[in-house]
């Protein structure tokens, strides 16, 4: 068909060439320039209009007409049916028009622009797409470039779906390769479905243009590698950045001194166990004693971990194994862990209750941390203790108290056992364990606890004390106490300094307790003249006591200068002028007579009142001749002598005897 669209056109330029060159002037009249023609246009639709008006009797006839896609129909061309923009070999159709009169003939071309519009989707080779992605693959790297194809439309635009995944992304709006957005862990997800969108137009929902779109599903699988060593089980799971841990504490065990142990050892919290740290990979591990194995004491399985002795410990003391596990595919990966073994002296009893059967009882309305009591009538806090034979005391330092079988009750290191929560039982019952941590042996006693009826416990609404109460309370007694304190200091610094009017008001005070019977008497005593100078005009050393001098009935007197009732004698009183008289020597009516050696004067006058006596002992003031005898030789008892005032009557002795019994207070005279 080409071939003779071609041969056509060069015919007709070559008569058209003919044409002009015989005759210069023009038949009909065509639009110059191509004839834009949209796509998709139905059938008999007009492409362009010949103008004729220059021969009235001109005739049309198409001479080139291109895939017989034309006609005329008058002086217009038309389009025969409907023009596809993507089923054209150009989009440019030239057709030729001859215009013929009787003694003419010229041709005139047409030029047929084909516009091309969107009128095709974006098409998808598939409808899914599955992809493999291995993990840890580096951000920015591509797993795969999915392309859309449009016959209308170049370039295409697309989009990612959902555009919050955080592992991959588009390179960009109009490349869809697929790139990694961050490190993706295999044990975190396995599978990731996405949705790719094309679309021919940009924007296409803001212009008024049609625009198509398409879709395609993914699914993207994480595959795992092996980027993983062993790890010890149990452990805890970490992350350190990107990367993924699980950090084993290691294990322990015990064995006996001189002691070898037959059979694999028994390891806390397990047997030494390893598993590939991949999720989904499951590699051979075989284990492996590193170091610490001095003297080939233990012995370890490379199949499957377990540990034995070869031969008895006989050293005490801790043994620290390091032990390695790699996989057998890979030795680049691999774990390393401590098993300590502590050696120690065969235990020969583990550690007893006192008994095997304990009762306890509880409040109903007790609040947790309540303490369990030991019997109904008393709060006495309920106690265990677990004995060991071990020990001397029978006291193991290292037995911890446990709880099994209830969630009502804790148990504290001294045996007390407290509540955790609020009892809603009538009773509960429980076990106790008592572990001998240093060598895992342990003794079990059974507990059951009474629930016995509630008691009132005040509040702060029904009357109680808060504890802000109290403290301002402490506070309001410090006070207080500092005070007392105060005045106590002030009043024994005015004591000690010598104030007369406090000495003479507290002087009776410090005297000691006096009897306040029906009938007062007074007991005197020459404590006051302890020292006195001696015959030699030497102060000799500490007097006996002297002997009691019962008196008559005598009720005290009221101190004149702060009106405490007291047995002292005032400055001013009669007896204080007449003892001044007697120690200065002046002449009295009185006549001292003579006194055995040892004895002391004693005046005494009665007032007005004749039951009451004023008594002062009158101190001797002879000098003696030699005081070093009387230094060296035993003081005698000394005995007082009564001088009586010869006005004052005469008392009954025996009526004085009787106040003497009578009478529980002493006095101290001072002297003045």
């Amino acid at each position: 068909m080409e071939d003779k669209q071609t041969t056509a056109s060069v015919l007709s330029v070559f008569i058209l060439v003919l044409i002009q060159n015989a005759h210069s002037q023009r038949l009909c009249i065509v639009p110059p320039g191509p004839v834009l023609v949209s796509e998709n246009n139905t059938a008999d639709v007009e492409v362009v209009q010949i103008d004729t008006s220059l021969s009235p009797d001109l005739v049309l006839d198409l001479l080139v007409n291109p895939d017989d896609l034309f006609y005329l129909q008058g002086n217009a061309l038309m389009a025969k049916r409907g023009l596809d923009f993507e089923a054209l070999s150009s989009p440019t159709l030239t057709v030729w028009v001859q215009c013929k009169t009787e003694n003419y003939t010229l041709s005139e071309s047409v030029e047929v622009l084909v516009e091309n519009i969107n009128d095709n989707p974006p098409n998808f080779d598939r409808t899914h797409y599955v992809l493999d992605v291995n993990e840890l693959s580096p951000v920015n790297s591509s797993v795969g470039l999915i392309e859309a194809t449009d016959i209308d439309s170049d370039p295409l635009y697309y989009r990612l779906e959902p555009a919050s995944d955080k592992y991959f992304r588009l390179e960009n709006t109009t490349s869809p390769k697929i790139v990694v957005k961050s490190v993706i862990d295999y044990d975190t997800i396995q599978k990731i479905s996405l949705v790719l969108h094309v679309q021919d137009t940009f924007n296409g929902s803001a212009s008024n243009k049609p625009f198509f779109t398409s879709v395609a599903t993914l699914t993207l699988n994480i595959r795992d590698v092996d980027n993983r060593p062993p790890w010890f089980q149990p452990c805890v799971r970490t992350s350190l950045g990107p990367s993924k841990l699980c950090v084993s504490s290691g294990y322990k065990g015990r064995v006996n001194l001189t002691e070898k142990e037959e059979g694999p050892l028994v390891l806390e919290p397990g047997p030494v166990f390893a598993k590939d740290g991949d999720r989904n990979r499951s590699e051979q591990i075989s284990y492996k004693i590193l170091k610490g194995n001095e003297g080939n004491l233990f012995q370890m399985d490379e199949d499957t971990g377990n540990i034995t002795m070869t031969k008895a410990a006989d050293v005490l003391g801790p043994i620290t194994l390091t032990v390695i596990a790699s996989q057998v595919q890979n030795r680049d990966q691999f774990a390393v862990t401590q098993v300590v073994f502590e050696v120690m002296k065969k235990s020969r009893s583990p550690p007893r209750f006192e008994k095997e059967r304990f009762e306890g009882f509880i409040y109903s309305n007790s609040v947790p941390e309540s303490l369990v009591l030991r019997d109904r009538s008393t709060n006495r806090p309920f106690r265990v203790r677990a004995r060991d034979e071990d020990f001397a005391t029978g006291i193991n330092p290292d037995v911890k108290y446990e709880v099994q079988y209830s969630s009502y009750v804790n148990v504290t290191t001294d045996g007390f056992v407290i509540l955790k929560r609020v009892v809603k039982t009538e009773s509960f019952a429980l076990q106790l364990r008592a572990v001998d941590t240093s060598t895992g042996e342990f003794g079990t006693a059974a507990l059951s606890v009474q629930v016995i009826p509630a008691v009132a416990i005040p509040s702060p609404a029904s009357g109680g004390y808060r504890p802000g109460d109290m403290a301002l309370l402490g506070l309001v007694m410090a006070a207080l106490l500092v005070l007392c304190l105060i005045v106590i200091g002030f009043l024994l610094s005015r004591v000690l300094k010598g104030d007369g009017k406090i000495c003479q008001c507290l002087g009776p005070c410090f005297s000691g307790p006096q009897s306040h019977s029906h009938r007062d008497s007074l007991q005197f005593t020459n404590d006051g003249f302890q020292t006195e100078v001696d015959s030699r005009g030497r102060w000799g050393g500490m007097f006996p006591k002297g002997k009691v001098l019962p008196l008559g009935k005598r009720s005290p007197k009221p101190c004149s200068s702060c009106g405490t009732f007291s047995n002292h004698i005032h400055r001013t009183s009669p007896m204080s002028r007449r003892s001044r008289e007697l120690r200065n020597g002046s002449e009295s009516g009185l006549m001292r007579p003579k006194r055995k050696e040892g004895q002391k004067s004693v005046w005494f006058k009665e007032s007005e009142n004749s039951s009451e006596i004023e008594v002062e002992i009158i101190p001797d003031t002879t000098i003696l001749d030699d005081p070093e005898e009387t230094q060296e030789e035993e003081e005698p008892k000394q005995e007082v002598e009564v001088v009586r005032d010869p006005k004052a009557p005469i008392r009954d002795e025996s009526q004085e005897t009787e106040t003497n019994q009578e009478n529980t207070a002493t006095e101290k005279m001072t002297e003045e």
